[in-house]
């Protein structure tokens, strides 16, 4: 059963990137995607295959995490019978409320951080997502592993996940599937599934260029970890953050920044119309 799960995880993360390349423009991979998909998807069960072929019409979020005995996508509390259920392996669990398949995942990160108090001010555009200590410019990275470390290393240090090294392997694990390293030296490495909390972005930058995908140069990575539930959300995310950097002075006030408060105020200023 879990060789299943497994199978049903690395097609919805298959229809999830197909959906990313859309959100960005970048049709380059989109034929090849749909061909894996496809052939992922004639490899299920019968039994199996038309059920995820309509949930995938209905949702690309197939799958749901359980997150403290209740589904992490639409937040029903499942029956205790159902948690053990879902932890024993033996068949398929679905949720009573979104019919999503249900599944737990030791071994993910886990999201640390504090929640924003009621009596903040709102925080708004890429301060929802976001900070200042998540900045790092001139990463001393030069290689694609390197620089996910880094970026993962400041998470876990400004507390918002728990396992730096369980991120990493994550992103890798993505990366190796399709690269995702775009034009005008931008990458946007990141890993689904790190629920309990929100949505968050750490930022590194390197003027001279980070060999990300082969012989192509990153000079802007853009690491997220994502909840599952806001994976639609993340889309339109990146979706403004490719707008805003598709314009050079914005690329280059970024690259310019030679502290994490200037890096951060060059990225406010740059999304302050793409991302509300």
């Amino acid at each position: 059963m879990q060789s299943l799960i497994n199978h049903l995880l690395q097609l919805q993360e298959l229809v999830l990137i197909q959906d990313e390349h859309r959100a960005t423009g970048d049709g380059a991979h989109l034929e090849r995607l749909n061909g894996n998909i496809v052939e992922m998807t004639d490899k299920l069960p019968p039994q199996i295959k038309g059920f995820i072929q309509r949930l995938i019409k209905k949702d690309h979020i197939v799958m749901a995490p359980m997150h403290n005995g209740s589904c992490a996508i639409c937040g029903m509390r499942l029956p205790i019978s159902q948690v053990q259920a879902v932890r024993k392996l033996k068949e398929l669990q679905t949720c009573p409320s979104c019919a999503r398949v249900l599944y737990e995942s030791s071994d993910a990160a886990r999201w640390i951080g504090e929640r924003q108090s009621r009596t903040e001010p709102r925080k708004v555009g890429i301060a929802r997502f976001s900070a200042e200590s998540l900045m790092i410019p001139n990463m001393k990275a030069e290689k694609r592993d390197d620089a996910i470390a880094e970026l993962a290393e400041c998470m876990q240090r400004e507390r918002f996940v728990d396992n730096a090294d369980k991120l990493v392997s994550a992103a890798l694990e993505r990366e190796n599937i399709l690269s995702t390293a775009m034009d005008n030296g931008l990458a946007f490495p990141h890993v689904r599934g790190i629920e309990g909390g929100g949505l968050t972005l750490a930022m590194g930058t390197n003027s001279k260029g980070i060999a990300f995908d082969g012989e192509r140069l990153v000079n802007i990575i853009c690491f997220f970890t994502i909840p599952t539930a806001v994976s639609a959300f993340y889309l339109r995310l990146m979706a403004g953050l490719t707008e805003a950097f598709l314009k050079a002075q914005n690329r280059e006030a970024l690259l310019a920044a030679a502290t994490p408060e200037q890096l951060w105020k060059s990225l406010v200023k740059a999304t302050r119309y793409t991302i509300k």
